[in-house]
């Protein structure tokens, strides 16, 4: 049985319960929590959480009070601030999150960091910390530069996939999008600028398919994406039509594209894999580190190499992906790091990666 059988943990956001990855890892970890035999219950401004409380919105004009925290937090014996006190979206909200929990067992997850975005690159005192808290950032890249940036030390903990394939439904999904037998080229993203859409659509031109794009058009990018979409030369698709989730949008598909400039993760590098889709990614930082583990992706800057596999598809690559994906990126995995991570010692100034054996890469001995 876990140490931690019977514990309460409570995950703060801004939003939870969404489509958005910071919901849809939120919830693996309240899935890998659940198996560890802890309570778990999810706070938000905005979205689908269990509670929510609205001055943690990202839109709030004024930030929870104390007591309004209090009344959801403090029966709990962890808090997990999920990016509310990583990328100051709302740093008022931010602020009172960190306010709240000084003093107490907290852990801070870090998606995303200030100097990773230009409007935010001035704010230098983010994130805060406190000698109870631990940190956890969802990347190496992250976790070296949020010691050297802030003197912070953090363990690396990535994302845990409890993916349910449904191939069966391919052909329901591809007749309500009537696509026919035509190539389908999935990207499933927001559509933002640093996704890229436009070398999304050129990998679908390329292979003469119809592009899907799923999310919406985010920050300030729906007039461009209007103008974009409206002189592509492919067909398009846009969102998920009622009913169809991200399940059945992979069994759908002939292939991935997430020709992203920047990603804090890129959540369809491991779903493809599970799905057993082939991808095409682009050359952002951490898709560079996520290769190490041995995943095979088609480059998102020469679709000639996808398009050739498409021609004539090699099952081998699919198993070989599959198998990594669900031994180093599946939930049990992440129960592990969990466990590791809120039972264990404390973290050492080095601290590393957590390991899939439940240990953490690191050179020296925890304090």
């Amino acid at each position: 049985m876990s140490k931690l059988s019977g514990k309460r943990a409570a995950i703060v956001s801004y939003r939870l319960g969404m489509a958005d990855g910071v919901s849809v890892t939120a919830a693996q970890w309240v899935t890998a929590l659940h198996r560890l035999g802890m309570q778990v219950r999810t706070v938000a401004g905005d979205g689908n959480p269990d509670v929510r409380v609205p001055g943690l919105a990202l839109d709030a004009p004024r930030p929870p009070t104390r007591p309004a925290l209090a009344t959801v937090l403090d029966d709990v014996d962890v808090v997990i601030a999920d990016n509310v006190c990583s990328l100051p979206m709302n740093r008022a909200a931010g602020d009172a999150v960190a306010d709240y929990l000084r003093g107490r067992p907290a852990v801070l997850r870090h998606h995303d960091l200030p100097w990773e975005r230009e409007r935010y690159a001035a704010v230098t005192s983010w994130p805060p910390d406190d000698a109870a808290w631990r940190h956890v950032t969802v990347n190496e890249l992250a976790r070296h530069a949020l010691a050297a940036r802030r003197g912070i030390a953090a363990a690396t903990v990535y994302h845990g996939f409890s993916e349910h394939p449904r191939p069966e439904e391919r052909d329901a999904v591809r007749s309500r999008l009537g696509v026919g037998d035509r190539l389908l080229v999935l990207q499933p993203t927001r559509a933002i600028p640093r996704k890229n859409v436009d070398a999304g659509l050129g990998i679908a031109e390329s292979l003469g398919a119809v592009f899907w794009l799923t999310g919406p058009a985010e920050d300030g990018y729906a007039d461009a994406l209007t103008r974009l979409l409206a002189r592509t030369r492919v067909p398009v698709r846009r969102r998920l039509p009622a009913g169809v989730d991200m399940a059945a949008a992979y069994a759908a598909c002939d292939a991935v594209v997430l020709p992203s400039s920047w990603e804090g993760f890129g959540l369809p590098l491991v779903e493809a894999a599970l799905h057993r889709k082939p991808i095409a990614v682009g050359g952002f930082p951490v898709a560079r580190e996520l290769a190490t583990f041995g995943f095979r992706w088609f480059p998102a800057d020469d679709p000639a190499r996808l398009r050739a596999w498409l021609a004539d598809p090699d099952p081998a690559l699919l198993d070989h992906n599959q198998q990594i994906a669900e031994t180093r990126f599946g939930i049990d995995a992440l129960a592990r790091r969990l466990e590791w991570l809120l039972s264990g010692p404390a973290v050492c100034h080095h601290a590393g990666t957590a390991g899939d054996d439940g240990g953490q890469r690191c050179d020296c001995v925890t304090a």
